[in-house]
């Protein structure tokens, strides 16, 4: 085997790992527990807060009075465009595998190319099936009843808290450590 096929199937290799990965990244727990506070009544916040979760389709679905916990609960829907492209990407990258086995071992013939008709539709049903799944939304008031200030404690999935703070941090006054826009690298 020459030096070149050896690099050449190195790469492709390299390339199928990077493709599971970012398969597995996909589907991926993003949950974030954040603090958040803001200078108006409590009353208003949670309303605020309520109609916003209700808008972005997000419904109560329990809670707990003694601990002021309200549960919202969401489906997160799969993207059916990148479902596509990454069962093209699987594709390709299955199909540039098979080309890689051809060269190694011509007695194989063309069967190794058949790979791609197992890896864009695999990796293509791996994405939609593992990022389509439901997501909680925990919110628990902090403060006394008679605070004039909010606190909040907010769980849920990171880029759900940052649209929160994104479109709310006017309206409601929110204020966090900002570590929502903080790379974690």
């Amino acid at each position: 085997m020459s030096y070149s096929l050896n690099s050449t199937l190195l790469l492709t290799i390299l390339l199928a790992i990077g493709l599971f990965f970012f398969l597995r990244a996909s589907s991926k727990d993003r949950t974030t527990v954040v603090e958040i506070s803001s200078s108006q009544k409590p009353v208003k916040v949670l309303n605020g807060l309520y109609e916003w979760l209700a808008l972005r389709g997000w419904k109560q679905t329990g809670g707990d009075f003694s601990q002021r916990i309200l549960i919202f609960k969401g489906q997160v829907v799969s993207s059916k465009f990148l479902a596509i492209f990454l069962g093209i990407l699987g594709g390709f990258g299955s199909c540039a595998l098979g080309l890689v086995i051809i060269q190694i071992y011509p007695a194989l013939g063309w069967w190794p190319i058949l790979l791609g008709l197992i890896g864009g539709p695999l990796s293509g049903m791996v994405y939609f099936k593992k990022s389509a799944r439901e997501e909680k939304f925990e919110l628990r008031l902090i403060n006394k009843d008679d605070d004039v200030m909010t606190f909040l404690r907010l769980r849920a999935h990171r880029d759900e808290l940052i649209s929160l703070e994104n479109e709310l941090g006017d309206t409601l006054e929110l204020k966090s450590d900002g570590s929502l826009f903080k790379t974690p690298i």
